[in-house]
């Protein structure tokens, strides 16, 4: 098993704050990393998408009052939402008691829900992580191009072979599409968001153009806003906005768009292989996607992200 380089990280948000939230996307890892950090201490887990788990929290306040002296590691938390106004009289009661650090570990796949849930109800006494999936500097250098070709989600990357490798990410594209992105009331049909997400694909390294996908799509502009929220929400694709001195004016200039995991990108292309993708003609812009996603992941906390281009159409691809 690989090591994770957010270990350390995540141990020390742990000491120093009460509630600690890892985001990423689905099975980028974070249960895993999650349990293992839960072996080195006394702790409890719950997956809230498991029934017999939900129920243990039907008196909340009582379960978690049980367990008060265990990491409590709670996974796709956002199934439960009622559960962060419990979660802050906790923190606040275990604070006057003494036991102020390392109370909660919460796992969740939706960025801006899950954070907008837990801001609204535990400012500052909660701190966020991101967990995406293997990035280069956690495997070994001669196995960089399979990072490219297969992507870094653990069961891709790891596969024995590229076809056992493509097989499971083209099942996680189809079991995000249509059990996942429901979850999250999501109402697009599967076909209607995977054309969508291929477009994007196809797309990478351009400045967005969501009139152009609009008309690809047949619906209005607004929409293909929506769909790219939901997949940027995701954490599945990356929005890069322009740079400029001026922050308001940021906002003027269209974004760039990636798919986050070039194995993802392949998978949605049908790219099998590294042989494949050599002579297929986004080999070019799937190479900068994985550069610029490798890239930010290996920044340090904190580093904004940008693309810069000027007037005369001067670019510069990446700004940190």
């Amino acid at each position: 098993m690989l090591s994770r380089r957010l270990s350390a990280r995540l141990n020390h948000l742990l000491r120093h704050s009460p509630a600690v939230v890892l985001l990423g996307p689905r099975q980028a890892g974070k249960t895993t990393l999650a349990l293992k950090i839960g072996d080195q201490q006394a702790s409890v887990y719950l997956d809230l998408e498991d029934e017999g788990d939900r129920a243990k929290l039907s008196n909340p306040t009582r379960y978690l009052a049980d367990h008060e002296g265990e990491l409590v590691i709670l996974d796709e938390v956002h199934r439960v939402p009622e559960l962060f106004q419990r979660l802050r009289g906790l923190i606040d009661r275990g604070r006057r008691a003494g036991k102020a650090n390392g109370r909660f570990l919460l796992l969740g796949s939706a960025a801006m829900d899950l954070l907008r849930q837990t801001g609204e109800t535990l400012a500052g006494r909660i701190s966020y992580l991101e967990l995406g999936p293997f990035d280069a500097l956690e495997i070994n250098p001669p196995s960089l191009e399979t990072l490219w070709v297969r992507g870094g989600f653990p069961r891709s990357f790891l596969a024995e072979s590229d076809d056992l490798s493509m097989e499971w990410r083209r099942d996680f594209i189809r079991t995000y599409l249509e059990r996942d992105v429901p979850q999250f009331g999501s109402r697009i049909p599967a076909e209607t968001l995977r054309r969508f997400w291929t477009m994007l694909a196809h797309n990478q390294a351009q400045i967005l153009n969501a009139a152009n996908l609009a008309r690809g799509l047949g619906v209005d502009g607004k929409t293909v806003a929506g769909y790219l929220d939901l997949l940027v929400d995701l954490l599945l694709v990356r929005r890069l906005p322009a740079w400029h001195r001026n922050a308001g004016k940021r906002l003027v200039k269209s974004p760039k768009v990636y798919v986050r995991d070039s194995g993802i990108a392949h998978a949605l292309f049908g790219i099998r292989d590294k042989e494949a993708l050599l002579s297929h003609p986004v080999v070019g812009q799937t190479w900068e996607s994985f550069v610029i996603e490798t890239l930010i992941a290996t920044a340090p906390d904190g580093t904004a992200a940008h693309y810069y281009r000027t007037s005369n159409g001067t670019e510069v691809d990446l700004v940190l």
